[in-house]
């Protein structure tokens, strides 16, 4: 079942009719979903079917040809100024952490909040590191990136991001890069993050995840979506023959279902 987004325009995120090609692949056909203020949307599928691009476009790291894409109020049409005004209150956090190697794990978190937010240095430090404690990697906010595990980096990517107080997070992937038993310590902040009533759109395929923090699954093939349902209903009783198969293999494969 598709949910028909209501035109609301208090929805932390809108988009409607969202189209988007690379040449000539029309990578994502006329994708319509709103996200409410606190709530938590898990986008899943098979590799190529947009998840990522889409979650791009959302804060235009990816540009779209047509639709409307909204945030916090502001349509995304290409703006520069907006753009800058969008980026400083949406978070993102990638697969592949995105740290500057040359600098240690404070100074990672600090940087983006004197340079783009104007924040003195002394307060700068004192958000870092509440953050990091948050994330409990305090006790390495001296450490360069490459003396950390991935599960780490990805750690210290988050608190990187909520430095900057935003009022919606994305995550692209963030556990695919790690290996398993570094799942566990990022998906664990992830969580946290979401029962402190967090806004977040989350693409992953870590599906005990999405069942246990998800207000919605959205399901993606093909550059479109395919099904839309809370978790009860999309792991019971999913009505697309596509959906059916998709969760059939990730269950059969073992892959992070529990």
């Amino acid at each position: 079942m598709i949910l028909k987004p209501k035109a609301d325009a208090a929805a932390m995120v809108r988009i409607e009719q969202l189209n988007k090609w690379f040449g000539n692949a029309h990578v994502l056909k006329n994708i319509s979903l709103n996200v409410q203020a606190g709530e938590k949307v898990v986008i899943c599928g098979p590799s190529g079917s947009g998840k990522s691009t889409l979650i791009r476009c959302i804060n235009q790291l990816e540009q779209h040809q047509q639709g409307l894409v909204e945030v916090l109020g502001e349509e995304l049409n290409g703006s520069v100024k907006g753009l800058e005004r969008i980026r400083r209150q949406v978070g993102m956090c990638f697969q592949h952490f995105n740290l500057f190697p040359h600098l240690t794990v404070l100074k990672n978190c600090t940087l983006p909040q004197t340079s783009n937010l104007g924040v003195p240095e002394a307060e700068a430090i004192e958000r870092a590191l509440a953050l990091l404690d948050k994330v409990k990697m305090r006790d390495h906010a001296n450490k360069f990136p490459s003396q950390l595990s991935g599960g780490q980096q990805q750690r210290i990517a988050i608190a990187r991001a909520l430095c900057m107080q935003p009022k919606v997070m994305l995550f692209d992937e963030p556990t695919s890069a790690l290996d398993p038993e570094m799942i566990a310590e990022v998906l664990d902040v992830m969580t946290s993050l979401a029962q402190e009533g967090m806004t977040m759109i989350c693409v992953t395929h870590e599906m005990g995840f999405a069942r246990k923090v998800a207000d919605r699954i959205v399901f993606m093939d093909q550059g479109e979506i395919v099904e839309e349902a809370r978790p009860e209903r999309f792991f019971s009783a999913p009505e697309s023959p596509r959906t059916q198969r998709f969760l059939s293999q990730i269950i059969n494969h073992g892959v992070h279902a529990q």
